[in-house]
């Protein structure tokens, strides 16, 4: 697999972090989770269980090797930083600040290994005026003004149903890795990644940024292209209470629709720019969509080349055809359904191991491998620094 012999030290909680590693688990990294005392990762206790497992740990922490160990101790630190020599790389997402109290930030642990690929995943990044702010995704979203946009039928903010700034960081924070590591194949040379859940989200707004940038002016979010300004790509709901989307906006796309329906006359208001001259065209389609039950329209569309699509619940989704085909949802032995692998590499493809480790089911076998001795290992349980 694609990160065969890389090792990964994962000291981060919760979702992005954890998410980051997972997908280098998939491809072949040894990741080591590096658990607190106590209870543990979090997300181990979070939401619905299946044998013991909670749905979210397992999906975050397949296939990695979990170490229990007490930083605030010193011989927890010394543990820690002679693991730091051996791996490739370290992923944090405490708050700025806490990674140094604990002895674990870049500057404590670079001078260790100069190969090292550390990177800190944070809220808003490891400077600048609200660094010390707490936050997570939801604040996140509020500051950069993403929220506002994000709204519900009422016209007020509304919680996304995706928890994007942790998403995003974790994805490009993989992107960030990986880069690094390509980076450090010609120069021997780690490197420190400060990526933020804030930062994320603002780069992946491109398409949005029209009347922000160009007019100064906050979007005036329902005549926007892509969040109710377009006839063509918007939400309808049907006579049964369901809802379909038209998916884009082109104008052929349109010209199929209103072919079938016998009204090419209101092509012209499907034109761009969006906004209230679409009014028409929208009309329209929420008046007729509301006069059939979703099946009847999913058949009725079968033949049309437009992006039509039933909004189905997340329960249907897992089902649909598409997912279960691009093995985007599968089964462990038990018939215990998991997230697949996004990314589908044609040559050493990656590899699910659907066991999610124990708490602190690795401390002794991680130990061993460091040069510890059975009797140093007793004595490190006996001192609290392992669980």
């Amino acid at each position: 697999m694609k990160l065969d012999g890389i090792k990964v030290l994962d000291l981060s909680l919760f979702l992005p972090g954890p998410t980051l590693t997972q997908l280098m688990a998939d491809q072949g990294a040894d990741v080591i989770k590096l658990e607190p005392t106590g209870d543990g990762e979090p997300n181990r206790h979070i939401g619905q269980k299946r044998d013991d497992v909670s749905v979210y740990f397992a999906n975050t922490h397949r296939g990695k090797r979990s170490l229990q160990l007490n930083l605030k101790h010193e011989s927890g630190r010394e543990l820690a930083h002679r693991l730091i020599t051996e791996v490739d790389v370290v992923i944090e997402a405490f708050r700025p600040g806490v990674a140094s109290r604990l002895g674990m930030s870049y500057e404590d642990v670079a001078p260790l290994n100069q190969r090292l690929v550390y990177a800190s995943l944070s809220a808003f990044g490891q400077s600048g005026p609200y660094v010390n702010k707490p936050a997570h995704d939801l604040a996140t979203e509020a500051y950069a003004g993403i929220l506002s946009v994000n709204l519900g039928n009422d016209g007020k903010p509304a919680l996304p149903a995706i928890p994007t700034g942790d998403m995003l960081a974790a994805t490009l924070g993989l992107s960030a890795v990986l880069m690094a590591l390509l980076r450090r194949t010609e120069t021997g040379q780690g490197d420190y990644i400060d990526l933020a859940m804030m930062d994320s989200m603002i780069a992946c707004m491109p398409n949005s940024m029209g009347r922000a940038f160009a007019d100064k002016e906050a979007p005036i979010v329902k005549d926007e292209r892509i969040w109710g300004g377009s006839a063509m790509y918007n939400i309808y709901e049907t006579q049964d209470g369901k809802y379909v989307v038209l998916g884009a906006s082109e104008i052929h796309f349109a010209r199929a629709v209103l072919r079938k329906f016998g009204r090419e006359d209101l092509l012209a208001y499907c034109e761009p720019p969006p906004g209230k001259q679409q009014e028409p065209a929208r009309v329209f389609f929420r008046e007729i969509f509301a006069t059939q039950d979703q099946e009847y329209w999913i058949d009725w569309f079968d033949s049309v080349d437009a992006a039509f699509a039933p909004v189905k619940d997340l329960r249907e989704g897992l089902d649909d055809p598409q997912l279960r085909f691009r093995e985007m949802i599968v089964e462990d032995d038990l018939g215990q359904e998991h997230i697949g692998m996004p990314i589908k590499f044609l040559r050493e493809p990656g590899q699910i191991n659907f066991v999610a480790p124990d708490l602190g089911e690795h401390n002794e076998e991680i130990c061993r491998e460091l040069g510890y001795s059975d009797q140093e290992i007793q004595e490190l349980k006996v001192s609290g620094v392992l669980s």
